[in-house]
């Protein structure tokens, strides 16, 4: 399974199953996902493990073709993507999550389920308890400040209950970086995480 994952708002942008790890997949994959989501040139890291269709050549050339900068996680260091660990371990211990798949089709179909799921149902303790896809496409603030109007109006009816003052909703983080880069991040980069399991 390799999964491009917006490591901003934790949304998957690209996913697919293959019988093997394969340098032409990624490429394919990578492409094909940086058009859909309109990634320019030099917007885009890539933080990638350092499985071979990842380090290879054709990927290396594919990237900076795309003007996509690439960085790798640390030689034998298993848990250097805590974002993309963190969506496989919600993948596998999701209580529907098969101990065998009878073939690559139920994979598949298992999968585009489990990411539909991930990215338009599940609230992230990271994102103020928000969607990846609230986060994604730009629906965060709006929901942030109708959930500060609902607590204004709690605390105004009963404010004895909240012993600490005016309640304030949960917020996103200003920026979200595996490798934060040494210049200021410039306006509209994205950093997203590839991982294969």
């Amino acid at each position: 399974m390799y999964v491009i994952l917006d490591v901003f708002s934790r949304y998957v942008v690209g996913w697919m199953i293959a019988e093997r790890e394969s340098a032409a997949l990624a490429e394919e994959l990578i492409a094909e996902t940086c058009a859909r989501q309109g990634i320019q040139p030099d917007q885009l890291t890539i933080h990638a493990d350092r499985g071979s269709s990842m380090t290879s050549k054709s990927v290396a050339f594919l990237l900076a073709d795309l003007g996509v900068t690439k960085t790798h996680s640390r030689p034998h260091v298993s848990n250097d993507n805590p974002y993309s660990e963190a969506q496989f371990k919600t993948l596998k211990y999701r209580p529907d999550y098969p101990s065998r798949f009878g073939c690559q089709p139920d994979a598949r179909a298992w999968a585009n389920t489990f990411f539909t799921w991930y990215n338009q149902e599940h609230h992230h303790t990271g994102l103020a308890l928000l969607t990846p896809a609230d986060v994604h496409f730009n629906r965060a603030q709006a929901m942030i400040q109708r959930r500060q109007v609902v607590l204004q109006a709690a605390y105004h009816k009963t404010p004895e209950r909240f012993v600490k003052g005016l309640p304030v909703p949960p917020q996103l983080p200003q920026a979200v970086w595996i490798n934060p880069p040494t210049p200021a991040p410039v306006s509209g980069d994205m950093e997203v995480a590839i991982a294969s399991d």
